[in-house]
């Protein structure tokens, strides 16, 4: 698909930060106070909020503040605070015409997959990842890797090596705890990326984002009929918190390969998985296990709808920080050669 992309803000611009699913404003305002500063001061864009910032709107409020911000001349960027599970019922409610008319950089990723599948089928590309709750105003300090992918996204446009930061955390402190402005969550060592399919390059379009969504908006109808839209792209796969099975990944996977959708691209990069949550903490050889069985998955789905595509796992996007923020309907390029991955920030 031929689709625009947006022309970057500059500092001084005007960012709108909404929350177009979960308002995490609401209940945590101390960290995205600190996510708003953070923000402000690595990009130095000024942060504004829209009525349902820090309040859980309904679905028709969320749109339209979703709406007036995209409308709006001033605004030069769009963030999400948070994802969430229940954006799939604002998305009725958008207008196509303001975004069309002046595309502008919107980052989000989870519920978020919602919104940028939605620009996507709307002709404007978007970025996949960045959120002010979740990897600007918690911990010590925004990590590097997402301070230049950040940066790059909403203001310099270059191409980058996505690279291993070598740390990972699944979750980080809870909100209501006051170490979370100033520690991270418990990081551990992350494991070398896995390469598989022909040694070969491939640069395309991606489309994609957490799997759990993807399957939501393909039961929604709303993706184009032919999967052929996807044809050379690069699919972008990931899943969320819930730390869904391995086995209903696979599932996941199967429909896609069913509906026709990894035939069509030539690469797919598969995120490093969240393997543990809040609510239960595993072993670190449950979390190992968790990610080895994803990952054997993934490849098996591949070798079997489309094995000439080039297959990476492991890339830190989606749900885990460091967080790398990556085009969604941008380019990326996705190296089986020398094995390397790059994105195209443009």
């Amino acid at each position: 698909m031929d689709l625009l992309s947006p022309r970057k803000a500059r500092p001084g611009d005007r960012i709108a930060v909404l929350s177009p699913s979960f308002a995490g404003p609401e209940v945590a305002p101390a960290v995205h106070e600190q996510g708003l500063a953070r923000l402000e001061q690595v990009t130095g864009l000024v942060p504004v909020e829209f009525p349902t910032t820090r309040k859980q709107g309904t679905p028709e409020e969320r749109a339209a503040d979703l709406n007036a911000a995209f409308a709006d001349p001033d605004i030069r960027a769009v963030i999400a605070t948070l994802g969430g599970e229940d954006q799939i019922t604002v998305i009725p409610h958008l207008d196509p015409e303001p975004v069309r008319a002046d595309p502008k950089p919107f980052l989000g990723y989870s519920d978020n997959t919602n919104l940028a599948s939605w620009l996507w089928t709307n002709g404007v590309a978007s970025f996949y990842g960045g959120s002010t709750q979740v990897h600007l105003g918690p911990g010590p300090g925004v990590d590097p890797v997402h301070q230049q992918s950040l940066r790059a996204a909403l203001l310099t446009g270059e191409r980058l090596e996505i690279t291993e930061p070598g740390e990972s955390e699944d979750f980080g402190l809870d909100w209501q705890d006051p170490r979370a402005l100033r520690e991270n969550g418990d990081r551990e060592p992350t494991e070398p990326w896995s390469w598989a399919g022909p040694a070969r390059s491939v640069t395309g379009r991606t489309w994609g984002g957490c799997i759990e969504v993807l399957q939501w908006i393909l039961t929604a109808g709303r993706f184009p009929a032919d999967p052929q839209v996807l044809e050379g792209g690069v699919l972008l796969l990931e899943t969320s918190e819930e730390v869904i099975p391995a086995r209903e990944f696979g599932w996941i996977l199967r429909s896609l390969g069913e509906r026709g959708l990894l035939a069509a691209v030539d690469a797919v990069v598969v995120g490093r998985p969240p393997a543990s949550s809040r609510e239960r903490r595993s072993s670190v050889e449950e979390r190992r296990t968790h990610r080895a069985e994803q990952r054997d998955t993934a490849v098996q789905a591949l070798r079997h709808y489309n094995p000439d595509a080039v297959v990476v796992v492991g890339p830190p996007f989606g749900h885990t920080r460091p967080q790398w923020i990556v085009p969604y309907g941008g380019s990326m390029t996705v190296d089986g050669t020398d094995q390397r991955l790059y994105a195209d920030y443009a």
